[in-house]
């Protein structure tokens, strides 16, 4: 789950408003939050798709 509350402090502490918090590029955010957000990688994702099966 992406961590909203401090994305949003960060955006409003930066002085961008909803329209350009909502429209941020992943790269955009990673700027923007110094690197701090978790990015999915390859071994997460299995993780998550052999606890959560599809169908």
């Amino acid at each position: 789950m992406l961590p909203w509350a401090e994305m949003w402090r960060a955006a409003l502490k930066a002085g961008i408003g909803p329209n350009v918090f909502w429209s941020l590029s992943v790269r955009e955010w990673l700027w923007l939050s110094g690197n701090r957000i978790e990015l999915l990688d390859q071994t997460r994702l299995k993780d998550l798709m052999e606890l959560y099966p599809d169908g």
